[in-house]
């Protein structure tokens, strides 16, 4: 009896533990077989979840609109160009993404013998035939066409996109803004105390970027306007904001998405009258830098609203060769959707689609 009714619980345990490895191999067996599913859906999950991303933070990667895959006439070789210091950005940022989506198309930027980017230099190099085409932020000069003409060539100006000027001042200097007209009153020598301008009796210091950069279009109509005798010239940005930061009464201009963010300097609202003035940076601004940076003002340059931008432009040769060619595909690739949206990311906004596109047809 003893046997017995010891031997009945030792059978009931081995069930139990028989029954537990059952239910444990049960469940491994089962995880395995779902995660043999899922490593097999994995490419097509990814690939659901990729094409969504890319339709909320892209949305030209999945609409009917031009990308760079889709732009055709686009030649295979190697081309030079080079030009205006203002397409860094776009050079950085648009030029990265033509050569990792259409590597037929080898960009190769020469540098100028001096060093020095500028738009004269692009364009002079252009009809030197040192470069297929150029970079430009400023249109083409009554010179520069008729030195084309005495070539046998027909440049073409073809606007890509838009850039705002920002003009930055002393971070000490009291000032609620700047009408154009004072802005260029300043430059032409008419303007030369801060008192004169509501602000305290201090003189003032006007720096720009040499003549041939462009800089004289940026604020003036033409490229003719001259400055005043006050007006002092650097050979960068960089030691001009440097200057701006030491002088108490400087003032210089540039692209806004060079100088609105730097800490040294104060960037100034600008209008077309003393009754508005608009800021060249995004408000309402919660920190003061270097907490939190000054952004360009997109918006206002989009709109209009904010008064002071150029147009950075494409020079392509009209001469029916590979040059001509590739100048256009370049700038077919800079003007589709996908194009402009980086040039968006790169700081600026879309020049006027048909302006690009009429000159792009002729």
């Amino acid at each position: 009896m003893f046997e017995k009714s010891n031997q009945t619980p030792l059978k009931k345990n081995k069930d139990v533990v028989l029954l537990i490895k059952g239910l444990i191999i049960g469940k491994v067996l089962t995880l395995l077989v779902i995660g043999g599913l899922l490593w097999w859906l994995k490419p097509q999950l990814w690939s659901s979840a990729t094409a969504t991303n890319q339709t909320s933070e892209n949305p030209v990667a999945t609409t009917n609109g031009s990308t760079y895959d889709r732009t055709t006439g686009v030649p295979s070789g190697t081309f030079n160009y080079g030009g205006s210091a203002a397409w860094i950005p776009i050079r950085q940022v648009v030029d990265a993404q033509i050569q990792q989506a259409r590597p037929e198309l080898q960009l190769r930027y020469i540098q100028p013998p001096n060093g020095n980017l500028s738009s004269s230099v692009g364009i002079q190099m252009l009809l030197d035939g040192k470069l297929d085409f150029a970079h430009s932020s400023r249109p083409l000069t009554a010179a520069e066409k008729a030195l084309a003409q005495k070539q046998g060539l027909t440049l073409a100006e073809i606007p890509i996109a838009m850039d705002g000027i920002a003009a930055v001042v002393h971070p000490s200097l009291q000032i609620s803004g700047l009408t154009v007209e004072q802005l260029q009153q300043i430059y032409q020598g008419k303007i030369t105390n801060w008192s004169q301008l509501g602000g305290e009796n201090l003189p003032i210091v006007p720096y720009t970027r040499h003549p041939q950069d462009g800089s004289p279009v940026a604020i003036f109509s033409t490229s003719e306007q001259a400055f005043g005798t006050n007006v002092r010239s650097v050979n960068s940005t960089t030691a001009a904001l440097r200057l701006v930061n030491q002088t108490p009464g400087a003032i210089y201009y540039a692209s806004a998405r060079a100088v609105v963010h730097q800490c040294g300097v104060k960037p100034i609202p600008l209008g077309e009258n003393s009754d508005r003035f608009v800021a060249p940076y995004r408000e309402p601004l919660s920190q003061p830098c270097p907490n939190q940076r000054h952004q360009p003002n997109l918006a206002a340059f989009a709109d209009g609203s904010y008064p002071l931008t150029r147009n950075l432009y494409a020079i392509v040769k009209q001469d029916g060769g590979r040059a001509q060619q590739a100048g256009e595909a370049y700038t077919k690739l800079l003007l589709s959707d996908q194009g402009q949206q980086a040039i968006r990311q790169a700081g600026f906004v879309q020049a006027a689609a048909s302006t690009a596109q009429n000159k792009l047809a002729n």
